[in-house]
């Protein structure tokens, strides 16, 4: 039985090879340029990493900068902040995971579970309205809603500015995060759904199964392999956080909670023109996204049968 699984298999790949090879004017046609746009935005700039290893004079060049070798990077992983910003930026991302990745599986098991069309459009539209807010506009929304004087306060009969406080920073970071982003991420799942088994459904509903039974053995295993994949990409990001939002939240009294490896390499970098430490420590993170990846690709490979990323 494998073998003839495995004959098949080298037979479509095999006419697929022919069929690349007798029109492969198309391929190029369609994928130059993909090419060439990844090869001057993503790896070209690559090069700037060399910035990490000298003592960079803009007037010198890159190249022509005298090597320093480790010395930023010793000096970052020496001071006294090294490990509160890398817990600060672990933190929002690893809770921002545990909280916001179930988020948009949820809604989309609910959005499946709405069988009137008109009724789940205009629910969609709802929750994927707030994605389309930019982050600056968002981060100002939720200053005002609480500030002493905000909406929230004013509704509990308080006077807290909740802005200032370390201890509620990150609540607010991933609060607003999971309500801007749930709804979109939620269409991917949505769409595999759509392309779930009826005829399964059917079987579980005559079978006398409830909702949750219908949910667990039918609409899960649909989007399970989706569900691995998403979670290894957002796994692998967990250093990325994005600097606009965390940056725009900051004020002077919630900087214990709120400085990241993002917001202190923007402002060694380009506020306080430190470029070469800068740039070490922005690689430093790159570095730790990359094991991460790896690490949680192994990790969930072996939960899955084997499948990996």
């Amino acid at each position: 039985m494998k073998s003839t699984k495995s004959f098949k298999n080298n037979l479509k790949m095999g006419e697929k090879l022919n069929y690349m090879k007798t029109n492969w004017q198309l391929y190029v046609i369609f994928l130059l340029p993909a090419v060439v746009l990844t090869i001057i935005f993503k790896y070209l700039p690559m090069g700037g990493v060399l910035i990490a290893f000298k003592d960079y004079s803009a007037i010198l060049g890159v190249m022509k900068s005298p090597w320093v070798g480790l010395k930023y990077f010793e000096r970052f992983l020496s001071s006294p902040d090294f490990m509160r910003y890398l817990l600060n930026t672990l933190k929002l991302s690893v809770y921002g995971l545990l909280w916001g990745f179930p988020v948009p599986i949820i809604l989309a098991l609910l959005l499946n579970r709405i069988r009137q069309a008109g009724i789940k459009k205009k629910v969609q539209l709802l929750i994927y309205a707030p994605n389309f807010i930019s982050v600056i506009v968002l981060c100002g929304m939720v200053r005002i809603f609480l500030s002493p004087v905000g909406p929230v306060n004013e509704l509990f009969g308080t006077e807290y500015n909740f802005m200032t406080m370390p201890s509620a920073f990150r609540t607010i970071y991933i609060a607003s995060g999971i309500w801007q982003g749930a709804g979109w991420a939620s269409i991917l799942y949505t769409a595999a759904l759509s392309n779930a088994s009826q005829e399964l459904t059917e079987a579980a509903i005559i079978d006398g199964a409830n909702i949750f039974q219908q949910i667990k053995n039918v609409d899960l295993p649909a989007i399970k392999n989706i569900i691995v994949i998403q979670f290894i990409l957002q796994a692998g990001n967990i250093m990325s956080i994005g600097f606009e939002k965390a940056y725009a939240l900051q004020t002077d009294l919630n900087i214990p909670a709120s400085e990241i490896l993002a917001t202190y390499v923007y402002k060694m970098g380009l506020l306080n023109g430190d470029y070469g430490f800068s740039t070490a420590v922005g690689l430093f993170n790159s570095v730790i996204n990359i094991i991460l990846l790896i690490l949680v690709n192994k990790i969930v490979a072996k939960m899955n049968d084997g499948q990996g990323l």
